[in-house]
């Protein structure tokens, strides 16, 4: 085993498109003096479902939805499977999580390895957390006083998070900036006498689109302002139901705005390269940014990354820096879920129980095989529709066609995607990245082709069936519907 660091950084809804310039007159967000573009690059990565809950349990476990079994389903990660920082902590490495997204924490079963997990929406924490953050952020101590009376009496404590909510909630930072003053703070206090895992979910590329001023500025179409762009509903299920109307120019602007979030994470992932490098820490450090899935700007007629299996939702970027990788791009298609035997092989470890469980290739430079297929899964709709008719009303016929499961394969040339209720598309996606024309009725060999190969997939594991109900707590459930996931 070597002693390297490993670095595991999530861009949480950023999509591949935004961030190496795929699309025609969109150039890539990344700024030429990016770390990110002195990486390997690889171009052709997809992610293992549409959504941060399955596609982060794919990328702790190597496992897809339907072995994990973390869905809408049953939004938990159960014990069954090992996980990546069981296994480094397994190995001698100080675990170390950060979250800005609800779904990534212990409460759904993501803090298992772990032996700090800090989630920067719980502001009220020990007077340790309090002490670091107070040092790092201008005011901070003047709300934490305030706060820490208003809790010396229980029937206040709503109150008290009201007003941690109201100084914190989103504005033009969605936590990053937390983020990197607790992870500053951390490397410069640690023991470094082990070797650590360091897990990042960042979430600024995440609905609502509210860049800094300064950023969003630079990508907004001309002729229009800040203060405009801010006025642009960003109600996505509203979107979905047809009860808000959203024109060509409000998503020109809507993407703009998502460009920026992108441009500003990438400086503030820039300034952890920095942090690593000022401690000496960079060249033995292993380090990888991606993202758990992307989003529908209106594309495909949808907003948010639920109901489809689109390459906007799953194409998804991966940067990786150290150990055997080299600067350069690599356009072999790779899923998350090769991330763990890839980091296991760079760190040189067995793990055979683990191996054993992986249904991910490891993509490490030596490595023998190469992926002939991406498989993706959709096990079920989030939110349901009595959610989303809870919150909207009465559904317009067509909006009910999402009540169904999706699984999709690519290979390179071809995407087939399949719902539960017998509906298939096929896509050239060569010819035909945006998937806007369905070949499935005239291609009917490839599509008999495809099918047999992922029901062939499905027949090689033993697919979960998780029982027990699962719960969350009030706060849980209020944070994630601020987030815009609707629960029942």
């Amino acid at each position: 085993m070597t002693d390297q660091n490993v670095v595991l950084i999530v861009m949480d809804t950023a999509r591949a498109r935004e961030c190496y310039g795929l699309v025609e007159d969109e150039p890539a967000v990344t700024d030429e003096e990016n770390s990110l573009l002195s990486t390997e690059s690889f171009t052709s990565t997809f992610t293992s479902a549409p959504w941060t809950l399955p596609s982060h349990a794919s990328l702790f476990t190597g496992t897809s939805p339907s072995k994990h079994g973390a869905h809408a389903g049953h939004k938990h990660l159960n014990e069954t499977l090992l996980t990546v920082p069981e296994l480094l902590q397994n190995q001698g490495y100080e675990t170390v999580a950060i979250s800005n997204n609800t779904w990534i924490s212990e409460e759904f079963g993501f803090g298992r390895g772990f032996e700090t997990f800090y989630k920067t929406w719980q502001y009220v924490q020990s007077d340790t957390d309090l002490g670091r953050i107070a040092r790092q952020e201008e005011g901070f101590d003047k709300i934490r006083r305030a706060g820490k009376a208003l809790f010396d009496g229980d029937p206040l404590t709503n109150i008290a998070n009201a007003v941690y909510g109201q100084f914190f909630r989103k504005t033009d930072d969605d936590g990053a900036a937390r983020t990197n003053a607790w992870i500053e703070a951390w490397l410069g206090d640690r023991d470094d006498s082990r070797p650590f895992f360091l897990f990042v979910n960042y979430l600024e590329p995440h609905l609502e689109y509210r860049p800094p001023k300064a950023h969003a500025v630079e990508h907004l179409p001309a002729g229009v302002t800040y203060e405009e762009a801010m006025e642009v509903s960003q109600d996505a299920w509203g979107y979905t139901a047809d009860t808000v109307e959203l024109t060509d120019e409000d998503f020109e602007i809507l993407r703009a705005l998502y460009r920026a979030e992108i441009a500003y994470l990438e400086e503030k992932i820039e300034e952890v390269v920095d942090l690593l490098k000022a401690e000496d820490e960079w060249e033995d450090t292993l380090f990888i940014v991606t993202s758990d899935h992307g989003e529908n700007i209106g594309d495909h007629g949808l907003m948010d990354h639920q109901y489809a299996l689109y390459d906007t939702l799953l194409h998804v970027p991966l940067f990786v820096h150290g150990g055997p990788f080299e600067e350069g791009e690599i356009d072999d298609l790779v899923q998350l879920v090769d991330l763990p035997p890839t980091i296991l092989d760079v760190l040189d470890i067995d793990a055979p129980a683990a191996r054993d469980q992986f249904q991910g290739i490891s993509f490490h430079p030596d490595a023998d095989e190469t992926r002939e297929y991406a498989i993706a899964e959709y096990i079920a709709p989030q939110p349901s529709m009595d959610a989303l008719e809870k919150r909207v009303g009465d559904l317009p016929e067509h909006v009910h066609t999402y009540d169904r499961s999706l699984r999709a394969i690519r290979t390179d040339r071809y995407k087939y995607i399949r719902g539960s209720d017998g509906t298939t598309e096929l896509y050239d996606v060569q010819v035909d990245p945006g998937e806007t024309n369905d070949l499935s009725d005239t291609h009917e060999d490839v599509v008999a082709d495809l099918d047999t190969t992922l029901d062939e997939w499905l027949d090689s594991f033993e697919q979960a069936d998780p029982t027990g109900a699962t719960t969350m707590s009030a706060d849980a459930k209020d944070r994630l519907e601020d987030l815009g996931y609707l629960q029942d």
